[in-house]
């Protein structure tokens, strides 16, 4: 009697359930408490240091999501299995607009007054209550996904110790000077009332259309009455116009309109954007109606944020990377001209203006021409009674400055200081208004128009479009309106248009080190490299200032406490400072527990300091989150220190802009290093919309949890096999497997050790985009190549060595690729360990996760030629199946030969030795011929390279092209080898010339008769003649193949012993005519048939002849498939019982009929199984 084996039966194919098998590692996971013993087993060895950028938890996590962490894991079970100690703290992201975001909904939110009146602290306190919502869902999902992280020792941004460190590391910033409050034009958010940094401004474009109008600004005391022409998309800002920009190099025109008297002045080549202003006849394509905020094109910052004035606050326009950022700002396209400019005129719909031109066709009169620096100080006529007051102080005047362009608009461009970042610069420098003082800016928070603006106070800007343009048209100033489709930036959370608006704020200096930026960015490894080359280098040249206020509640208050006139300030680093300054114990850092605290003047008898209203941006907490997580550096210091910067991070693309960027900067101002060595940068998961999935947007599903796939069964039932029939059980280290001499033992020998090199270069490179697919055909190659072209051996057909020698083989090549394969598959992988270390000594680690991955092995000599002629010869095999398909002939019929031909002699030898069988087999071929000379199968013609000979040779391609069709197989054999030839007196190579391999049919062999594919290193040409004994073995394949079919039917293990019987039915067919005519010397008393139809006697004994016949001649075969040959139903002995009886054919529908017959022998344990009913009896009718 067999031993128990240590190894357990694995269910096969639709059987297995792979969900239910994953919660099973995922119960021994929890059992063995795998996670922490990992780390416990790898405490001491060298650090691998990972950071999680932290998510909100006020969502939950999507595919895109999935995606990185799935990298992440990857990565860092990687590092725990090749020597290192990896931490792995989950974050969380608890603060910023998405919490508040939620909390306005909740509570119906609309404004800054809303709160305020209802307390900070009540705010705060709703905010807090949600911020962990989705928690223990992202736990569970997390988990259920096979990541490793630790939950327990999470890293809160609301955390005291980590808001504490964000305090930290704003007092070294402040140290440093690079803090400094300013008063700038910014990304605006109405909705959240709130400024956004550059880079958030550029997370949320959208396609929308904006008025665009022309509008007139008369010039005081012009002898012409003449009036300069401004055109916008923002009609809202005009209403706090302070001046015109021209720019002084160029050419002005003074025209004026023959049908209405108007008299106008914009840039001579721009003149064509006026209606009317030019011939029809002879107008060009306009580049665009846009100027700035009013008129010209612009360079830099435009009021109202569209795609291209955005493009300077964030470095690049709308769907572009940053390079034009701001070296003045790169051109813009919406206030700016350029391409949405250009698109005005074909989007402009229907225009109308009190002043356009009645379209008598014949342009305006030219009355004067002029530069632009002539136009600066011209005064003009406000648009609006608002700031008229101004005027006296140096408002309403024509400024100059070289942002302005002359590609789109008019030339001239609408300055409002307070909506528009060059603007401001402009008037600044003008002496328009005076830097701090005096700006008009009508807007509050929530974009709305204030009473400084009585005619649109409490109308949000957008929604007063309509009502200014209408306005304007009414006082008689309106040249032209139409509409424009562009790029639009929304904010990122609220979903609603931004604006561009001035408010004060805190900021880091980050124009002062972008050099330093750059040079550390140089001094990281990105996967893939372009997104660090190109994308974030231009991102990083186009870097701005940042600001890091927020003028909001819930978030990290910004440690800054100032006196009452800005000329005190004290920016405290950490709570034991502010403790001693306030003299007030401190147990929260958040603004309802400390706006209160005051600090003492140094000046005598002056008021205390009272803490600045603003927050911190939650990019600036997750780019303080190194520090933070570890409460650097008021804990962990050394740590921290010996481990900075991080080994590793991962995120998405966006985060280039986001969590990449913040990263950079900060580590660069505090320690001048970047905060990470490698990062891998995935792309996004867009939903079914199309978008980027967003918890705000809520655009993605929930995710399954079920991934069917069959497990890997062969070795073990094997296994089971070769333990039943041996009596001995399966040791695998009693094989010497260096004394293996089989070919695909060796050759997959080979692959393994090429498999563990490559995955150890290509991970230490962080390009697992290579390495999956590595992976997947090395898998390939294991399964449908050694697997399944030693199936004799490993089912014991060569004998127990041997048998042995596969299985061990095979084994150790699963039990490496379990290994090496488990950072990627880890739950795969887990449960084909759990059944390969039973046959392991004991002692062996309890998880695969546990395990090192191999080192790299040298290769042995030989390596690269096995794997090189294993490869061709699977390239031989698919040539050979193709030509089948083409040919319509299956597999299971065989041919009489297949040729190989090939140059590579060495190739040959190996097809004709070691590889022979295997090519015999799965081709289904009685014999394997090469041949080294091509052309013995195939005819050289050379067809000229036309497109690159037409170029050089001119007139002389004909005659050329004649000579080389005529060139002989010996000069285009020389010309493949790699040399040249004269044609014509040209002196021709391989470049230029097509040599084509037809095939030959070889002399007395018809066409149809053989056919032949090749991939232009090896030609497989088959013989697809047949005879009698072809047919007949073709016929024992199928024999074989419906008793396989029967065992699977019946539900059958392959250890199940049973007895294969046949029984003879009536048929009429041409297989019962061949027997009978075609090997009547070998049939014991059979009658010949016509092969007719009918089921006559005749027909009768000569199917039962048939089938006996055929198993008799094909006896060895049979045992060598089988085990055993069938027997006829009669010898049956009457103690086995029949399991499962099937009526089927061979030789197809016409072809001998027989039933099939398994029987479970007397005794036997498929007796046994059959009578508990764990094999049912089975009938099956044809």
């Amino acid at each position: 009697m067999a031993p128990a084996s240590k190894l357990s039966q694995v269910v096969e194919g639709k059987e297995w359930n792979w969900a239910k098998e994953e919660e099973k590692i995922l119960a021994l996971w929890d059992e063995l408490d795998a996670f922490k013993e990992q780390l416990r087993r790898t405490e001491g060895k060298p650090e691998f240091v990972f950071f999680d950028g932290p998510p909100f938890a006020t969502g939950l996590p999507h595919y895109g999501h999935i995606l990185a962490g799935t990298l992440k894991d990857i990565v860092t079970r990687y590092a725990s299995c090749t020597g290192h100690h990896v931490i792995r703290r989950f974050g969380w992201d608890c603060h910023g607009l998405p919490v508040e975001h939620e909390i306005d909904k909740k509570l119906e939110v609309k404004s800054r007054d809303d709160v305020m009146a209802m307390g900070i602290d009540v705010y705060n306190e709703e905010c807090r209550s949600i911020v962990m919502r989705y928690s223990k869902q992202w736990e569970v999902t997390v988990k259920r996904l096979g990541r490793w992280i630790d939950f327990e020792n999470d890293y809160k941004t609301l955390d005291p110790s980590f808001m504490e460190s964000v305090w930290w590391v704003f007092s070294q910033l402040h140290k440093k000077g690079l803090v400094y409050r300013g008063f700038k034009v910014m990304p605006f958010s109405t909705a959240c009332s709130t400024p956004l940094a550059n880079f958030e401004a550029g997370l949320n474009y959208k396609d929308v259309s904006d008025p665009a109008v022309m509008v007139s600004f008369p010039i005081d005391g012009d002898a012409d009455g003449a009036s300069l022409v401004a055109w916008t998309t923002t009609p809202w800002t005009l209403p706090s116009n302070l001046a015109l920009c021209v720019h002084p190099e160029f050419g002005y025109v003074k025209v004026r309109n023959p049908d209405t008297g108007a008299v106008y002045i914009v840039a001579e080549s721009r003149l064509e954007a006026l209606p009317g202003a030019v011939p029809k006849g002879k107008k060009a394509a306009p580049a665009g109606n846009g100027g700035g905020g009013g008129g010209g094109g612009k360079k830099g910052k435009s009021k109202g944020g569209s795609s291209a004035s955005l493009a300077s606050a964030g470095g690049e326009a709308a769907g572009a990377d940053g390079a034009a950022a701001e070296k003045g700002g790169g051109k813009k396209a919406a206030e700016g001209g350029g391409a949405d400019a250009a698109a005005a005129d074909k989007a402009g719909g229907k225009k109308g203006g009190d002043e356009k031109s009645k379209g008598q066709g014949g342009g305006f009169e030219v009355l004067a021409k002029m530069v632009g620096k002539d136009l600066v100080g011209l005064r003009y006529e406000p648009l609006f009674p608002y700031f008229a007051s101004l005027k006296p102080s140096g408002a309403f005047v024509v400024v100059a400055d070289t942002y302005v362009t002359d590609d789109s608009g008019t030339g001239v461009v609408h300055q409002a200081p307070a909506f528009g970042e060059d603007d401001y610069r402009v008037c600044i420098a003008a002496g328009v208004i005076e830097k701090g003082e005096g700006l008009p800016c009508p807007v509050d928070l929530n974009g709305r128009f204030t009473d400084e603006v009585p005619d649109y106070a409490g109308r949000h800007v957008k929604e007063a479009d309509r009502a200014i343009i209408a306005a304007i048209k009414a006082a008689g100033r309106l040249v032209d309106v139409g509409v424009l489709v562009h790029s639009y930036p929304y904010c990122w959370r609220s979903d609603t248009p931004l604006i561009y608006r001035a408010v004060p704020s805190w900021f880091v200096a980050v124009e002062s080190i972008k050099e330093r930026l750059l040079a550390n960015n140089a001094l990281t490894y990105w996967v893939p490299a372009y997104v660090k080359e190109k994308r974030f280098h231009n991102w990083l040249e186009g870097a701005h200032d940042w600001a890091v206020s927020r003028s909001r509640f819930w978030g990290t208050p910004i440690p800054i406490w100032m006196s009452e006139d800005g000329e005190e300030i004290r920016v405290i680093g950490s709570i034991e400072e502010l403790e001693e300054a306030s003299g007030a114990k401190v147990t929260d850092l958040h603004r309802h527990f400390i706006d209160g605290l005051t600090i003492p003047s140094k000046t005598p008898g002056n008021p205390p300091l009272r803490r600045v209203d603003d927050v911190f941006d939650c990019w600036f907490e997750s780019g303080s989150m190194p520090y933070g997580q570890l409460h650097y550096p008021f804990e962990n210091r050394e740590l921290f220190e010996a481990n900075f910067p991080a080994d590793f991070v991962a995120e998405g693309l966006d985060q280039t802009r986001g969590w990449f960027y913040t990263l950079m900067v900060l580590s660069t101002a505090l320690f001048d290093r970047p905060a990470f060595k490698n990062l891998v940068c995935n792309g996004l998961v867009l939903a079914a919309d199309g978008k980027k999935m967003s918890k705000r947007l809520k655009n993605y599903p929930q995710h399954p949890f079920q991934n069917n796939q069959p497990g890997s069964w062969f070795l073990v039932q094997n296994v089971l096999r070769a333990e039943q029939e041996t009596a001995a059980p399966f040791d695998p280290s009693a094989v010497d497997l260096d004394a293996a001499d089989n070919v695909l033992d060796r050759w997959i020998a080979a692959a393994s050790r090429s498999l563990v090199s490559f995955v150890r270069a290509e991970m230490g490179a962080y390009r697992l985009y290579t390495v999956v697919p590595y992976l997947v055909q090395f898998l390939e190659s294991l399964t449908n190549v050694y697997v399944r072209y030693n199936r004799k051996r490993l089912k014991g057909g060569k004998g127990p060595a041997d048998c042995a020698m596969a299985l061990a083989t095979l084994f150790d090549v699963l039990l490496t690729a379990c290994k090496v394969l488990s950072p990627f598959t880890p739950f795969l992988c887990e449960v084909m360990y759990q059944n390969l270390r039973r046959a392991l000594p004991a002692g062996e680690p309890e998880s695969v996760h546990f395990c090192d991955i191999p080192e790299a092995r040298p290769a042995h000599e030989g390596d690269a030629r096995i794997e090189a002629s294993v490869a061709r010869m699977q390239r031989v095999i698919e040539l050979g199946r193709a030509i089948r398909e083409r040919q319509n002939r299956p597999l299971k019929a065989p041919l009489a030969r297949l040729v190989v031909v090939s140059a590579d002699r060495a190739f040959l030898a190996d097809i004709e030795g070691e590889l022979r069988e295997y090519v015999e087999s799965e081709l289904n071929v009685r014999s394997v011929e090469t041949c080294a000379d091509p052309l013995e199968y195939a005819v050289l013609k050379a067809v000229p390279e036309w497109q690159v000979l037409g170029k050089r040779l001119g007139r002389d391609m004909g005659r050329v092209g004649e000579g080389i069709k005529a060139l002989g197989a010996g000069q285009l054999a020389a010309l493949e080898g790699g040399g040249s030839i004269e044609v014509e007196g040209y002196e021709l190579g391989p470049g230029d010339i097509k040599v084509l391999h037809e095939f030959k049919p070889p002399e007395g062999v018809a066409a149809e008769d053989i056919d032949a594919a090749g991939d232009g290193e090896v030609l497989a040409v088959l013989d697809l003649r047949s005879d009698p004994g072809l047919i007949e073995a073709g016929m024992a394949r199928e024999l074989v193949n419906r008793f396989q079919r029967l065992r699977k039917k019946a539900g059958l293990a392959p250890t199940d012993a049973v007895e294969l019987y046949y029984e003879q039915l009536p048929s009429s067919s041409s297989a019962a005519s061949f027997f009978a005519a075609g090997r009547e010397a070998d049939l014991d008393g059979g009658g010949k048939s016509g092969g007719g139809g009918g089921g006559g006697e005749g027909a009768e004994a000569a199917a039962a002849v048939s089938v006996s016949a055929l198993v008799e001649r094909q006896r060895g075969y049979l045992r060598e498939a089988l085990g055993a040959p069938p027997a006829p139903l009669a010898e049956k002995p009457e103690g086995s019982a029949v399991i499962a009886r099937e009526e089927t054919t061979i030789g197809g529908e016409q072809g001998a009929a027989f039933a099939a017959v398994l029987a479970a022998p007397a005794g036997s344990g498929t007796a046994a199984a059959a009578a508990a009913g764990r094999v049912g009896a089975l009938a099956v009718s044809r």
